[in-house]
Formats: structure tokens, sequence, C-alpha cells
């Protein structure tokens, strides 16, 4: 039986978790001689004190928030999905052949286009761990993570012999046509009379990643395919005997989440970068994995996770520049004193707060 609220599992511990780890990081900036609360305000004035602070927040946002829907869909069938960088990678060549398959008159014509080839090519690079799972019983935490290697590696090749301009040094593609170009938050924002910052990367694809977070909602708790994914992951013996196949249901969640990974490359690949590189996804498909323990698996608290992450990525930049002391790897430090707040040490605190709960239901009873 649930010991706590809704609110209080969704809500409440995570917050006390992420507080305990801004302490913790705290302790680390003052042992390293750097004023904490200085090093919180440039964090926080980068990340959300303009503009373009905000650009690249909820640019960085939309990439964790698609790789977290992603490995949340898999959680609910209690499917451990370590390939969301693989995904994401294989989503963004989706992307990007499509991108370059013809000269697209506009970007609402090649949009939809690319939204399959990034989905497909992501949900394909994900099916071979799921098959492997269902049907060899290979553990689906090993695959995915091999997977991930084979996928940088296989860019690396298409990318240096391939799909290289030709005569030129940079393991990347040729610029995609203008009439793939999303519009960026500048101009979207300016049709309203709204100012933002021009040069911020933050596109239309951000909208995209709240539609998927809708869609995810309504796969999850509004349709039967959500309730057997559900109710594999409670009890797969249960499951199977209440006519649910495992390998229906393994094969359908990774594709799924494989596919939402690989929309990624809408963002990173065809909204930024405006071409492939050799490194578009810059390790998202592992932070997403923090995004969905911390969201709880749900796709609002995704978004919030995915929200937070990106204040510490972008406010991480701005400190590092500012704080030469504080370096990448000290911002390293602070997300991972996050994930293991929200991720192994959640018991920590979710255990007093049962018994608080439980103390005042006796009270009031």
């Amino acid at each position: 039986m649930d010991t706590l609220p809704r609110w209080a599992d969704v809500i409440l511990i995570p917050v006390i978790n992420l507080v305990l780890a801004l302490l913790v990081s705290g302790l680390v900036v003052l042992y390293i001689g750097e004023n904490p609360i200085e090093a919180i305000k440039i964090l926080l004035n980068g990340a959300i004190g303009s503009t373009r602070g905000w650009g690249y927040t909820l640019y960085f946002a939309t990439n964790f928030i698609f790789t977290g829907l992603a490995v949340s869909i898999a959680f609910h069938a209690r499917l451990f999905n370590i390939g969301g960088e693989g995904q994401a990678a294989i989503g963004g060549l989706g992307v990007a052949l499509v991108s370059l398959s013809i000269n697209w008159p506009h970007w609402a014509v090649a949009l939809p286009f690319a939204i399959i080839g990034g989905a497909v090519f992501g949900a394909a690079w994900a099916a071979i761990p799921a098959y492997l799972q269902a049907r060899r019983g290979s553990h689906i935490v090993i695959t995915t993570i091999m997977f991930n290697f084979i996928a940088s590696a296989l860019l690396v090749y298409l990318l240096v012999n391939v799909m290289k301009v030709p005569g030129s040094m940079a393991p990347e593609t040729a610029a995609f046509p203008k009439g793939t170009n999303l519009p960026n938050a500048y101009q979207v924002l300016g049709w309203f009379g709204i100012p933002f910052n021009k040069f911020a990367p933050l596109n239309i694809a951000f909208l995209l990643a709240l539609v998927c977070c809708v869609g995810v909602w309504a796969l999850i708790w509004r349709t039967r395919l959500g309730y057997q994914l559900r109710a594999y992951g409670h009890s797969e013996s249960a499951a199977v005997y209440a006519g649910i196949s495992p390998f229906r249901i393994t094969m359908i969640a990774m594709l799924i989440s494989g596919g939402l990974a690989g929309l990624m490359g809408i963002n990173a690949v065809m909204g930024e970068a405006e071409r492939l590189v050799i490194d578009s996804v810059q390790g998202a498909g592992f932070v997403g994995i923090a995004v969905a323990l911390m969201g709880r698996s749900h796709p609002l608290g995704v978004f919030l996770a995915a929200v937070l992450f990106g204040i510490l990525t972008q406010g991480g930049i701005e400190l590092e520049f500012e704080i030469p002391a504080v370096s990448r790897e000290m911002i390293l430090v602070i997300q991972a004193l996050v994930i293991l707040f929200t991720g192994a040490l959640e018991n920590m605190v979710r255990a007093p707060v049962e018994r608080l709960f439980q103390r005042r239901k006796k009270r009031s009873s």
C-alpha cells in the first residue's frame, strides 16, 4: 500500500533531493576556495537571467525531454534502456539523410518527413537489443550500452569516409538546404512582437517535445497498450497470465523508446547545427536516464527535470567562464550529485518522509 500521497512522491521528495544535492555541491565549491552563493547566482543568471540564457537552457532541455521520455517509456515496461545516446545519434543520421535527400521548398514540408526519418532510425537501432532481450534473453542494459559504441563508430566512419564534403577536413555533412532550416525562438516570438535573443538555438523542436510529452501521457494512462505496458512492468507473471505477450510488449516499448530518442535529431541536427556533425548528442542520452528517474517516468516530471538539467548545463557553462576554478568537471560533479541523490540515495529521504506522513495519519485518525 502506498504510504505517500502522489504529490509528495512526485514533487516533495525530488525537491528535497535537489536541495541536498545543491548543499553538497556548495560545500564542494567552498572547498576549492570559491563562494557557493556567488556561484549559484552566476549559474542561475547565466541560465535564466536573459533571453539568451533561456534560449540555451530550453534548447538543452528539449534534448533531455526526448531522451527522458525515451527512458521513461522503457521504464514503464521494466526495461532499462541505456541506449538513448546511440539511438539519438542514429536518429540524427535519419534526419540528416531526409534533409539532404532533396532540395526541400519549405521547412513545414520537410519537418514531417524528418520526424519520420529520426523516429524510424532511432526505433530501428533500438529494435536489435529489444529482439535480443525478448528472444535470446540478452540483458537489455548490456546490449544497449554496446550499441551506443557501435553507433558512435558507425557515425565516425560515415562522416569521415562517406558523407563528408569532398575536399573538406571537417567530419560533417554539407549544410542542409535552406528549406529545412527550422524557425528559432527569435523568429517565432517575433511574429507576436516578443523580443528574444537572435542567436539562441531554441527552435520549434521545443514545441514538438511538448507534443511528445502529451502523447506519452495519453499513451501510458489513456490507452489499452499503455495499461499493458504498466501491467507488464509491475508483474511479468501476472501480465502473462492475463494474456499479455512479453515479446510484443518488449518490442513495442523499445521501438517507441528508440523512436523518441531519435527525435532528438530534429532539435540538435536539423534545428541547431543544420548539418550532421560527429557528436550531435553530447551526452543527452545519458542525462535522459537521470531526467526519467527524477521525473518519476511521468511526462510532467520529465519536463520539469529536463528544464532543471537544462539550467545546470547552460548555467554551468556560464559558471565555468566566470569562475575558471569551477571547471567543466566540477559541473559534471554537480550534475552527478543531483543524479546520486535522486537515484541511488532516494530512500535516504523517502524513508523519513514516509514515517512523517504515517505519524500525521495516525494523529488525524
